[in-house]
């Protein structure tokens, strides 16, 4: 099992597959390294990395307070470090997006693109409050069938998506034990998310900005509650330049194997150095 040893000391797990241009994929608030288990068959000539983030996936646990996008960006860095890697591309989904973002400011020589799926300088608050209402908290459903019925009806703004993909999810996200489903990440990452979420939204156009020079591409689930045409309209008017996808019949957040999301990485794949 590959792990290393973040900056603090914390057994972080990825993983390392493929070969040729660098790609390091980070994956959602909650999520782990599985979240490209979709795209990563479609991914050819194309070494592909994985971190599982702190607290998340076969990762350890740790300090609540380091449950902070700062810190997850310095152990995206430590990972590249840790593998002899000078600079990679960043495949990043939601808060990967943001960590991605995060490190165009403070360590741009260590990119060669990004590509932003999902997310961008502007988070919208319905989406935010579906983040607040189930981060850390435990499903309802006791069972992977109880569970992959409530995602089929009521997972926001996803249409015609197979059964077995509903069933692969569940399987990803939780663990099935004798007094139900549990989520397979540290449930304190809530307080960290409140804090955040309790303090004023920073202005994240000048990490965008940042971001100048480097290959950038942007994937959006049509019916997203925290990543709006609008948002993805004023990106493309600031980085004319920019590969956008739009996936239809997906919410947050597209599983990256549509046809259309497909499209902008291989793009965005093609422009890296």
């Amino acid at each position: 099992m590959p792990d290393f040893q973040a900056p603090d000391g914390t057994r972080l797990h990825y993983t390392d597959e493929g070969s040729g241009k660098v790609v390091l994929a980070l994956a959602g608030l909650s999520r782990n390294g599985t979240d490209f288990d979709y795209v990563a068959p479609h991914l050819a000539d194309t070494r592909l990395i994985r971190l599982d983030y702190r607290g998340r996936g076969k990762s350890e646990w740790a300090d609540p307070e380091t449950y902070t996008i700062s810190t997850e960006a310095g152990d995206a860095l430590a990972l590249l470090d840790h593998l002899g890697i000078e600079r990679a591309a960043i495949l990043g989904t939601s808060r990967g997006g943001l960590i991605a973002l995060t490190l165009a400011a403070m360590a741009k020589p260590r990119l060669t693109g990004i590509c932003l799926v999902d997310i961008g300088p502007k988070i919208e608050p319905a989406g935010l409050e579906t983040i607040r209402n189930y981060i850390g908290v435990n499903p309802a459903a006791k069972t992977f069938e109880e569970a992959m019925a409530i995602r089929a009806t009521l997972l926001a703004g996803f249409e015609n998506v197979p059964a077995e993909r509903w069933g692969e999810e569940v399987r990803k996200h939780y663990v099935e034990t004798n007094d139900g489903l549990r989520i397979n990440y540290d449930p304190r990452l809530r307080e960290s998310v409140l804090k955040a979420a309790d303090a004023p939204v920073p202005d994240l156009w000048p990490l965008f900005d940042a971001a100048e020079g480097l290959p950038l591409a942007a994937i959006r689930g049509a019916n997203s509650d925290l990543f709006s045409s609008d948002t993805l309209d004023e990106m493309r008017r600031r980085r004319p330049d920019m590969i956008a996808g739009v996936v239809p019949d997906r919410g947050h957040v597209p599983f990256l194997d549509e046809p259309e999301a497909i499209a902008a990485i291989r793009a965005f794949l093609e422009r890296l150095p």
